[in-house]
């Protein structure tokens, strides 16, 4: 029962979150400072581009799908090696994205003064750490 609700609410995070990058695709601007790193407010990191952009929404839909799949609404036949591994694989990635890349991304980053490294902080590492916490628990109970 726990997995269900936890995949449930895994589901849930990864539909709004690659609906939000649906959303940029299309134009829209809300949350866009916030979620690009920058040197120093105003050179950004890197300026993804519509491809990009889609890539990280598909995957972020297929990691919404396979929370979804795990909570038993939905039944798709897959290999056990491919349930396993990606079980596994998306809570590590979440977490190394909260540990970051030690310069604009992470909790350990160096540059931390900026909009972006601010928002970071505050939202995107802890968001990442809780989805790799939550992704484990659903890996470590079934």
């Amino acid at each position: 029962m726990i997995t269900t609700v936890l995949s449930i609410c895994l589901f849930i995070i990864f539909a709004l979150l690659s609906s939000l990058h649906v959303y940029w695709i299309f134009g829209g601007n809300w949350a866009l400072k916030q979620a690009l790193p920058t040197k120093n407010d105003v050179e950004k990191v890197t300026i993804p581009g519509i491809i990009p952009t889609l890539i990280v929404s598909i995957g972020l839909a297929l990691f919404g799908l396979y929370y979804l799949l795990k909570s038993d609404l939905i039944y798709l036949e897959l290999p056990n090696w491919i349930i396993s591994f990606v079980g596994w694989m998306i809570p590590i990635l979440f977490i190394l994205r909260a540990i970051g890349e030690f310069n604009y991304v992470g909790f350990f980053k160096k540059i931390k003064h900026t909009t972006f490294a601010k928002a970071d902080t505050k939202i995107f590492s802890p968001l990442c750490l809780g989805i790799g916490i939550v992704g484990l628990i659903v890996q470590l109970l079934v």
